[in-house]
């Protein structure tokens, strides 16, 4: 397999992975093989930078706002950072030469800031002048879910700050549930003969997302802060534990348990000696973080792809446990991938039940050599997802059944495929399968793509059970009478879903390239299609070699793209939408024959822009052809520097790199769009 070949099958697992994962709640892998593939993904991109594309997994935060949560779009995202998934002392020493390559420093030692790693779920609340105006999730990093009724829940997070009357002061934490209100609210649900929680992470996840506020009143839920989101009005500390000490000055509660060390070795001796506590904490943990202290290095050292250089979590060891496989389950998603789940005799570890986990295809069965009835060691990697990692097969029974991928899809009867590159089986079935028809038409109406709103995995599923939809265009055909007869339909609410359906009626070209849900054709995949040929007929005229003009679009994207337009039911299915369910798609003239102002230009970001965030300017400097690089060199054309701006402005001084400020870029920004907007640039 090539290096092409391997990174685009990286990244189409990886974004499936993220799909269950933070989309459905429905994740199919354990973290720990999440984080391999990732790294592997990291690794090949490092070495190959030409084949770096915006819509790789290692570009972007996954993740997605869910139906019945009205959206809110971060003023600055809330990125993660980088997971050391070495677990030994050795994890520490890795990430301390990293930050001391990154700054050049020869000698003496790094300050950081040790923390715990929470296992709850990431919180953005924002204040204005000292009172609570909204909390929000993290979401996909860039637009995150209100949860602010729920948040207003929570004890321990403050209305009104103490002593601040900051403009804007947005404070990031954890929520989170501790073990013994957990096993409290437990012992009532038990005595109530109601349902229990499974763990206090999933609890807190839970809780948060609840869309009656006056249930997670009921839960017993707790905060920590640990960061800063956007902040107008205040001069910052000089220092990260300096921050956390104001913030703890304004009310707001931060764990005692973090200390400012120098050096690999003390952060080494922190993660164990915090690993040796684990148990006796008031509330769940699944690492330690480690952050550089001082702001200004932060500064300095900036960030790559979706983390910071200045941060990293260093996880413990995984838990582990024996059990028994059951049965080995085949599921089915949108494309079609046949996935064997091993189903396994429950098994208590890290903290929940564990019944099922994930086989991930008919090669590594068959690598680890999992019979049915087997013994399998468990691991609750990541102190979340469990992951079959060995067997024993001393232990196999005499009775044990050998694995088979089945030759037609257990959902739909159609043959089953394998192509001799892929590792994946799928089924052939298409639309006519209804568990790829369940998916796809979700896909379809989700917020990126078609936006239908309202249409959430359980009405899909009963369009699709009770054989009401079995295409997309069916979607647009179901009227307010069929919508209201379903059970558990209200009138109002069948209006509300035709209404969304008109509504979507209208969509981008990016939008609706996307929402076909073409293999290996992502979101900015979408975008650059419709930047590119302008037309959704330019698309379907396209060969493979037009297709790999496209920025970003190689051999093996071009031909999924091509195909799925050579297939006579997709393009059958595109002619009914665009025809009698009366679909307008919002075309442009198309930047193949157009030159942007910026094409060919490397401008680099450094400091805070007073107005902008850095991926806004970023945004609409790469929208006009730009290049945005993450250091200044000699090819570099111009530095935009706003506050606190460290040695990239240094450096761009020192090489005569012409440098701006934010009003000059704006007032150029402004321009330049005018001119691409009325065609000044074209050929």
């Amino acid at each position: 397999m090539s290096v092409v070949q391997r990174i685009t099958q990286l990244r189409a697992e990886l974004e499936r992975h993220n799909q269950a994962y933070y989309v459905l709640d429905a994740p199919r892998i354990p973290d720990a093989e999440y984080d391999k593939l990732f790294r592997e993904l990291q690794t090949l991109e490092a070495q190959h930078p030409q084949l770096i594309t915006p819509d790789s997994p290692t570009q972007r935060i996954a993740g997605k706002v869910l139906d019945g949560f009205a959206p809110v779009q971060h003023a600055v995202p809330m990125l993660s950072i980088h997971t050391e998934t070495d677990t030994e002392s050795s994890g520490a020493a890795n990430f301390d030469a990293r930050v001391k390559n990154a700054l050049d420093v020869q000698g003496g030692e790094i300050e950081y800031n040790c923390e715990l790693k929470f296992d709850g779920l990431a919180i953005n609340l924002r204040y204005e002048r000292g009172i609570l105006v909204q909390a929000a999730t993290r979401g996909d990093g860039e637009t995150g879910e209100d949860v602010t009724q729920n948040i207003r829940t929570i004890k321990s997070i403050p209305l009104r700050l103490q002593n601040c009357d900051v403009d804007v002061l947005e404070v990031r934490g954890e929520a989170y549930m501790a073990r013994k209100d957990f096993n409290q609210y437990n012992d009532r649900q038990r005595a109530l003969g109601l349902p229990t929680l499974v763990n206090p992470r999933n609890a807190a996840a839970g809780t948060i997302r609840q869309l009656d506020p006056a249930l997670s009143a009921k839960r017993p839920l707790s905060f920590f802060a640990y960061g800063l989101g956007e902040v107008k009005g205040w001069t910052l500390p000089v220092t990260h534990s300096a921050l956390l000490d104001a913030l703890q000055l304004f009310g707001l509660p931060v764990c005692q348990v973090r200390e400012v060390v120098q050096g690999a070795a003390s952060l080494a001796d922190f993660h164990q000696r915090v690993a040796a506590m684990r148990d006796e904490l008031p509330f769940d943990i699944d690492g330690v973080v480690y952050k550089v202290n001082s702001r200004a290095m932060q500064l300095d050292l900036g960030f790559v792809s979706r983390e910071p250089r200045w941060a990293v979590a260093h996880k413990f060891p995984a838990e582990e446990q024996l059990t028994t496989v059951r049965d080995i389950e085949i599921q089915v998603g949108r494309t079609g991938k046949l996935t064997p789940v091993a189903k396994l005799e429950p098994v208590f570890v890290g903290g929940t039940t564990v019944s099922n986990a994930t086989l991930h295809n008919e090669g590594e069965i068959r690598r680890k050599d999992v019979h049915v009835g087997d013994t399998v060691i468990v691991r609750r990697a990541g102190d979340v997802i469990p992951e079959v990692v060995g067997v024993l097969p001393e232990r196999r029974p005499a009775n044990a059944r050998a694995f088979v991928m089945p030759a037609t899809c257990p959902v739909c009867g159609s043959h089953v495929v394998r192509a001799e590159d892929e590792a994946d089986a799928r089924c052939s079935g298409g639309l006519f399968c209804a568990a790829q028809r369940k998916q796809a038409i979700l896909h379809f109406a989700g917020r990126r793509a078609m936006d239908i709103e309202g249409l959430g995995d359980k009405l899909v599923e009963q369009l699709v059970d009770e054989n009401l939809i079995h295409s997309l265009p069916d979607l647009y055909r179901l009227d307010r009478t069929t919508l209201a007869a379903l059970e558990r339909m209200a009138d109002k609410s069948a209006h509300n879903i035709v209404a969304a359906l008109e509504k979507s009626k209208r969509p981008t070209l990016a939008r609706f390239i996307f929402a076909l849900g073409i293999r290996n054709v992502g979101e900015t995949t979408a975008k650059d299609l419709a930047r590119f040929f302008g037309s959704l007929s330019n698309v379907q005229a396209a060969d493979t070699a037009a297709l790999q003009q496209v920025p970003d679009v190689g051999p093996i994207v071009a031909q999924s793209v091509f195909d799925f337009f050579r297939e006579t039911h997709n393009v059958e299915v595109i002619a009914d939408l665009l025809g009698s369910c009366g679909l307008v798609v919002q075309e442009s003239a198309g930047s193949s024959a157009q030159v942007l102002p910026l094409t060919g230009k490397t401008y680099v970001l450094t400091g805070t822009l007073p107005n902008m965030s850095r991926d806004e300017a970023k945004s609409r400097l790469e929208a006009l052809g730009a290049k945005v690089a993450g250091s200044v060199s000699k090819k570099t054309d111009c530095v935009v520097a706003g506050a606190e701006a460290g040695s990239k402005l240094d450096k761009a001084r020192e090489l005569n790199v012409r440098v701006w400020d934010e009003a000059v870029l704006l007032q150029h920004l402004n321009e330049w769009e005018r001119s691409v907007f009325k065609g000044e640039y074209e050929n």
